[in-house]
């Protein structure tokens, strides 16, 4: 039966055994295990490990949420490292029946979240002390990157609306508990949207009282690759703060929301966007 260590705190329940075989699920996790120095146990990743870029050498086994066994499988790993939240559940009971260990990493939008990911990534890879000096690191660079832009944005409390898709005209935006809403309150401004929890769709009206100062969106393909000009002709958008003084800043995915190794630099970046470098 698969070994499922499904981590939910800092501590695992133990270190997995040396594994050279081993599949990262999520982009996160596969930034971990570079920063690490054990890209060379990786012998395929998901659709969302786009860094850095020798990752997209490796096979890609389909996207996190949508995983096939047959995909998983071919690729035969000895250890599966996955984000919480991978699946689906149908695929992870057909791997139940593999002799494949599996380590679950928590997921979590502050330094400490980014601190514990590190710690149950070197457990997995009995990469302790690598994974402490890291842990530490990042930490420090986080909450040393919000400090100054908490600085920065003392007495100016923009509004930020994260915009995730713009599919057929409707704006689905982030409210509270997301990676956008994170960040968006990391690189000192406020998100335009507190009213409600996770991604939804909104009305115009809704977009007009929220007044966003400045759009943040992904800069990455589909919806995401709308231009600045088509965005800013959605009559809601154009009547806004952002809108009629063009403020939308785009990111890379990842970068932005991945809550890795990188996550001080995206925040020091966000904030340039916001109050200038």
């Amino acid at each position: 039966m698969i070994r499922a260590l499904v981590i939910l705190a800092a501590v695992a329940s133990g270190p997995a055994s040396a594994a050279d075989r081993v599949l990262a699920v999520g982009g996160a996790v596969t930034e971990i295990v570079y920063a690490l120095g054990a890209g060379d146990k990786l012998v395929a990743r998901d659709t969302t490990s786009s860094y850095p870029e020798q990752a997209q050498a490796l096979p890609d086994v389909g996207y996190m949420r949508a995983l096939s066994p047959e995909g998983v499988l071919s690729v035969a790993p000895d250890l599966i490292v996955a984000v919480e939240g991978a699946g689906p559940p149908e695929t992870l009971e057909v791997l139940h029946s593999a002799d494949i260990e599996l380590v679950t990493v928590p997921e979590g939008y502050d330094a400490e979240a980014i601190a514990r990911k590190i710690a149950v990534v070197g457990d997995a890879l009995d990469l302790q002390p690598e994974a402490a000096a890291l842990s530490a690191k990042v930490r420090a660079e986080v909450e040393a990157a919000s400090a100054t832009a908490q600085g920065r944005a003392e007495g100016q409390n923009r509004r930020v609306m994260f915009v995730l898709s713009t599919q057929g005209g409707r704006i689905l935006a982030s409210g509270t508990g997301t990676a956008a809403d994170a960040v968006i309150a990391l690189a000192g401004a406020q998100n335009a949207f507190s009213e409600f929890e996770g991604y939804k769709p909104l009305t115009d009206e809704a977009i007009l009282k929220a007044a966003p100062d400045v759009i943040l969106m992904m800069d990455r393909g589909g919806d995401h690759s709308q231009s600045d000009a088509d965005l800013l002709a959605i009559p809601a958008i154009a009547q806004t703060p952002a809108g009629l003084e063009g403020e939308i800043v785009r990111m890379p995915g990842l970068y932005l929301l991945g809550f890795g190794p990188r996550t001080a630099s995206a925040v020091s970046d966000l904030s340039d966007h916001l109050y200038g470098s």
